[in-house]
């Protein structure tokens, strides 16, 4: 394993925050921007850059679900939608 690849290690979907998926990918961004990275292993960063990107994206949908929904004060939750009078 070389310098870089240690460097930068991606976790698993399950126990990754969409924070240190990003500081992750981040990382494998400015490694493959030093225009010093081997092909194989800028193939290999790109891919797990890619995993990242998957991981960031499903988080931001997930959240946005969950936006869509409003918490009652029973607790239970309500499709948010917009009145036409508050769109403008």
């Amino acid at each position: 394993m070389t310098d870089s690849q240690s460097s930068i290690e991606v976790s698993t979907e399950e126990n990754q925050t969409f924070e240190g998926a990003m500081a992750e990918l981040e990382a494998i961004v400015k490694k493959l921007e030093e225009n010093d990275v081997p092909l194989e292993e800028a193939i290999a960063l790109f891919q797990k850059g890619m995993g990242l990107s998957k991981i960031c994206h499903q988080k931001l949908q997930k959240v946005e679900k969950q936006m869509d929904q409003i918490l009652h004060e029973d607790g239970t939750f309500q499709p948010f939608k917009l009145e036409e009078d508050e769109l403008g």
